[in-house]
C-alpha cells in the first residue's frame, strides 16, 4: 500500500475514532454539546443512540485500521474500498439529513483515500 495511501485511510480511522469518543463516552459534556449545536437536555435524551451511533464509527475506523495491517496488501486495499465507501455513504446521508458539515468533515477526508486508494491498486 502506498505511504501516501495509509496515511489518509488512517487519517479517517482516527477521525471516526474521535466521533466514537464523541459519541459514546462524552455525548453530554460541553465541548461535545458545542461540537454538535445540542442542548444538555437533548444530549441526555438521545445519548443513548449517540453512543450506538458512536460503535458504528468505531466500527469503520478499526475496518480501516485493519486494512492498513492486512499482511497481503491488494487484499488490504479491497478492505479499504469497503470501509471507506461505507464512510462515504455515511457522510452523504449524514449531510443529507442533519448538517452539510459532515460531508466536508468526514466525507472528504474519505474521498481523498478513496481515490488515493483506487490509484494505488
Amino acid at each position: 500500500m502506498a505511504t501516501l495511501t495509509t496515511i489518509f485511510i488512517l487519517i479517517v480511522a482516527l477521525l471516526h475514532f474521535y466521533i466514537m469518543y464523541f459519541e459514546m463516552f462524552a455525548f453530554t459534556k460541553p465541548r461535545t454539546l458545542k461540537t454538535f449545536n445540542m442542548t444538555k437536555e437533548k444530549a441526555e435524551n438521545g445519548k443513548e443512540l449517540a453512543a450506538n451511533q458512536g460503535l458504528y464509527n468505531g466500527f469503520l475506523a478499526a475496518g480501516l485500521v485493519w486494512s492498513v495491517l492486512y499482511p497481503d496488501p491488494i487484499i488490504g486495499l479491497q478492505i479499504a474500498l469497503f470501509f471507506l465507501s461505507c464512510v462515504v455513504i455515511a457522510a452523504l446521508y449524514g449531510a443529507a439529513t442533519v448538517s452539510k458539515r459532515i460531508f466536508f468533515a468526514q466525507g472528504m477526508p474519505a474521498i481523498i483515500a478513496l481515490i488515493l486508494t483506487i490509484i494505488t491498486m
